[in-house]
């Protein structure tokens, strides 16, 4: 029977092999010129290269194993298992026109510098060539997709071929030589991405009904809420938990917005605190530009604080690429753990689409006022996704299998933490604390938008009271977070639960180490799910 080891490395590459989306966020550039194949013979092959790693996998016994290749035996099962039953039960590709979006994979070879510009451009040639069949194979494979995914795919796409047109030029530029190459790819990507949007927009006016219901049932969210989890928490048990955390942030939120504003510890003095906060916010034209300045806020009083190691690697603050819009407001994008040239991580912050009213850009700024702006930095960047994902790249094991690996309620409970921390030392004084108790809310109501959402049918008009009222949102954000609870499922449960379970860390700090030490171990293993985190800490 063949060792741990060699199996893993050979799981991991016929992985990255078959999925140039998960190379290239790992870091792994060798299969830059491909594009994901969603054709039925690419499924097949998919499905019977998953169920030999399932049962090469199944012949190991952990027990025989030590920590590190236990856990990573775990971690590569689980993520095997996972996309058996992504590509056979959920099926998306059959239904969410997002998953065939090639935006992502071609902006993280322009936007990049990790090998010069001829190097980036052949492999970008060879993407832009792969659109037309791409699509063409989506459209032969989409049926009866979800109204509200194909709207935000229209969007999407649309902005996927503005990232050709007006980005690629300035990439050629550098390698002029090969323009005879990417230019017939790039015009024929475009045509082929606007004859997309064409057959997404004639299907969405022929059909004014809302099209398959993007709720998944019970059933199938509870399953892929275990295999996105990774937990020994079930749903009932988190469910229970998050109306608990509610009632629990909500007197903490109350008492703060008595010491900011006065008055009764009431829902009335909340909203009064909350709006006195929300008139000092960014615009369109500033919002980049604070977001610079509060990261380097974060990042002095970590430092004072002594919180956890700090790194020099570069973040790059930008607006949000138009294709990525549409789901969420900010992100961290960062280099994956096998990349090994020196390229930034990108905190990206969505503007306003230039569509809204007037009023509805209001609403959209008195949220991420200056001081919500400063608690989502310290989310996205310091010490939050920026610092936890550098300090995941320095992890060195036997195998690659964490890179391919990584846990989105680690890394999600992580920056979630982080925020409690910072302002429980007092980072950016009261105003920033009450933000952290709302974003605390927001993240509670997730957990429960997700499950209510997609397994009890709960109407918008309950989910928008619920995050309007006891999650004090304004209307905007309730709204997009409604959207983005149908066009997603079980991610927004993995703020909580994580939090949940990272905090527990935490907690268990041993007697006699400092508060940085123990977040740096914390941090030395890459992004293993907290329950096997406790496992590698010795807990």
């Amino acid at each position: 029977m063949e060792s741990f080891a060699p199996l893993a490395e050979r799981i991991v590459e016929a992985l990255l092999e078959s999925r140039p989306e998960l190379a290239s966020s790992a870091g792994d550039h060798r299969f830059d010129d491909r594009l994901p194949d969603f054709s039925p013979d690419g499924r097949t092959a998919d499905q019977a290269m998953l169920t030999d790693a399932a049962n090469a996998l199944s012949e190991i016994d952990p027990d025989a194993l030590e920590v590190e290749e236990r856990v990573d035996h775990a971690l590569l099962s689980a993520r095997v298992d996972r996309e058996l039953f992504e590509l056979t039960e959920i099926r998306s590709y059959e239904w969410d026109p997002l998953r065939h979006n090639p935006g992502p994979l071609l902006h993280a070879i322009v936007a990049r510098p990790y090998a010069p510009a001829d190097v980036r451009l052949t492999q970008l040639a060879g993407r832009l060539s792969a659109v037309p069949d791409m699509l063409a194979i989506a459209r032969g494979t989409l049926r009866d997709m979800p109204r509200i995914h194909a709207e935000t795919a229209v969007g999407q796409f649309t902005g996927t071929a503005a990232l050709i047109r007006d980005e690629v030029p300035a990439l050629l530029a550098q390698a002029p030589e090969l323009h005879g190459r990417v230019e017939p790819a790039a015009t024929a990507a475009i045509a082929a991405l606007e004859e997309f949007v064409a057959w997404l927009r004639t299907g969405l006016a022929a059909d004014a009904g809302p099209g398959r219901d993007p709720r998944l049932g019970r059933r199938r969210w509870e399953a892929r809420l275990w295999h996105t989890l990774d937990t020994e928490l079930g749903a009932p048990q988190i469910l229970e938990r998050a109306w608990a955390n509610l009632e629990r942030v909500t007197e903490q939120i109350r008492e703060a917005a008595v010491e900011l504003v006065g008055g009764p510890a009431n829902d009335e003095t909340v909203r009064r605190a909350l709006d006195l906060l929300a008139a000092e916010h960014p615009d369109d034209a500033t919002i980049v530009d604070l977001a610079s300045i509060t990261l380097d806020e974060a990042t002095d009083f970590v430092r004072a604080h002594d919180l956890v190691t700090l790194v020099d690697d570069p973040c790059v603050i930008q607006e949000m690429p138009e294709f990525a819009r549409g789901v969420a407001v900010a992100y961290c994008d960062a280099p994956g753990p096998l990349e090994t040239a020196d390229v930034p991580t990108f905190y990206c912050i969505a503007p306003t689409p230039a569509s809204w009213p007037a009023q509805r850009v209001e609403s959209f700024y008195r949220e991420y006022n200056d001081h919500m702006i400063r608690n989502l930095t310290v989310h996205e960047a310091m010490p939050g996704h920026f610092l936890q994902l550098a300090h995941a790249r320095r992890y060195a094991g036997g195998t690659r299998v964490r890179a391919l690996a990584e846990s989105g309620p680690f890394i999600e409970g992580w920056a979630v933490y982080a925020e409690e921390v910072m302002t429980g030392l007092g980072f950016g004084g009261l105003p920033v604390r009450l933000q952290q108790l709302k974003m605390q809310l927001r993240m509670t109501i997730n957990a429960l938008l997700d499950q209510l959402v997609h397994c009890e049918d709960l109407p918008e008009a309950e989910a928008m009271a619920l995050m309007t009222g006891r999650g004090f949102q304004e209307e905007g954000e309730a709204a997009g977070k409604w959207r983005r609870a149908l066009l997603t499922s079980t991610q927004l449960s993995t703020y909580f639960v994580g939090y949940t379970e990272v905090a527990e860390i935490a907690a268990a700090r041993p007697d006699g180490v400092s508060v940085r030490d123990w977040h740096d171990a914390m941090l030395a293993h890459d992004c293993p799910p907290p329950r096997h985190l406790r496992a590698l800490l010795g807990l």
